[in-house]
Parts: C-alpha cells; sequence; structure tokens
C-alpha cells in the first residue's frame, strides 16, 4: 500500500534542497518526492514498503534538523465512496456487573491469610514448619 509521509527539515538554500532530495531518493521504497510549504522547507515524499523514521532520522543526521509532520495512505485527490448498507438495529449487551475490590486495613501493612485453624499475619510463617 502506498503511503504519503511529510518530513519538515530545515534548508536555506538550493545546495540544501537538493541535498535533502538526494538523501530521500537514494532511501528504499522511495517512488517520489517534492518540496512543499510556504517557504519550500517540507518534503513530501510518496512511496511503497519504506520506513517513515528512517528516512526522518537520516535526514536529521546529515541535515541537523528534521521533524516527522505526517504519515497515512497516498491519496490522489479522489475519495471513493463505500456504498452504505443498510444500518441493522445494535443488539444490546447484557451488563456484566463487576464486584468492587474492597481493601480494608491491614495492621502493619500484612494481610491477614485465613485458614480453618488459624490466621496468620505471615505468608510463609506456619506453626507447622517443621524447617529449622
Amino acid at each position: 500500500m502506498k503511503q504519503k509521509v511529510v518530513i519538515k527539515v530545515s534548508m536555506h538554500c538550493q545546495k540544501c534542497h537538493s541535498k535533502a532530495l538526494k538523501i530521500v531518493v537514494g532511501s528504499p521504497g522511495v517512488e517520489s518526492a517534492a518540496l512543499k510549504g510556504a517557504d519550500k522547507s517540507e518534503i513530501e515524499i510518496i512511496g511503497d514498503g519504506m520506513d517513515a523514521v528512517e528516512l526522518a532520522t537520516s535526514l536529521k543526521k546529515k541535515m541537523k534538523y528534521a521533524e516527522l509532520v505526517s504519515v497515512g495512505p497516498a491519496g490522489g485527490g479522489e475519495k471513493k465512496e463505500k456504498p452504505k448498507e443498510a444500518e441493522k438495529p445494535k443488539e444490546a449487551k447484557p451488563e456484566v456487573q463487576v464486584q468492587p475490590l474492597v481493601w480494608s486495613g491491614y495492621p502493619g501493612g500484612v494481610p491477614y491469610y485465613y485458614d480453618n485453624r488459624v490466621v496468620y499475619a505471615d505468608p510463609y510463617y506456619s506453626p507447622n514448619c517443621f524447617i529449622m
């Protein structure tokens, strides 16, 4: 799928323009590149299978400033309208009741673990422990 990437680069002379375009066009997957914007400081790149972050990084290394402005599908200006299907009534989903989690105050910040016989304050301490 073709994608369109717009990268803002600091360019102030004709030499900078040609240097930036050379860097972009030499990247894999790039089909076309053009200068856009009022002051020609943005490069619009159209290609298939290109990495936008890699393009911005390589421009930043050589041109000292590059900002990734937008990445999106390459649309030629035509908008294809999909035929609308008849609206189906949405089925009501049953409400799921969630039990709230209640934390009671534990003495000393250690939770109690309940057993049928004894209440332990520490999970690793047991009166039935035979290891010494």
